[in-house]
């Protein structure tokens, strides 16, 4: 595969690859969206009526929001 090199440790074993971006650069953020994904697995939640409140008592609500875009 062209733009993907395996790096090897002293015995020969694969202990890291280089991904080229510019060829792999969608395969690289998917892989990495799922590194992060694992990583916040056993993080506790916050509620959406929670997050909704504390936007509308700082006065962002949802107009304002998608006008910001």
């Amino acid at each position: 595969m062209t733009g993907v090199q395996f790096v090897t440790g002293e015995k020969g074993r694969k202990v890291g690859v280089l991904i080229d971006p510019k060829r792999h650069g969608a395969l690289w953020d998917d892989f990495w969206d799922g590194v992060i994904s694992e990583s916040r697995r056993r993080e506790k939640g916050i509620p959406i009526r929670k997050t909704k409140a504390d936007l509308i008592k700082r006065g962002r609500n949802r107009t304002r929001l998608l006008s910001a875009r």
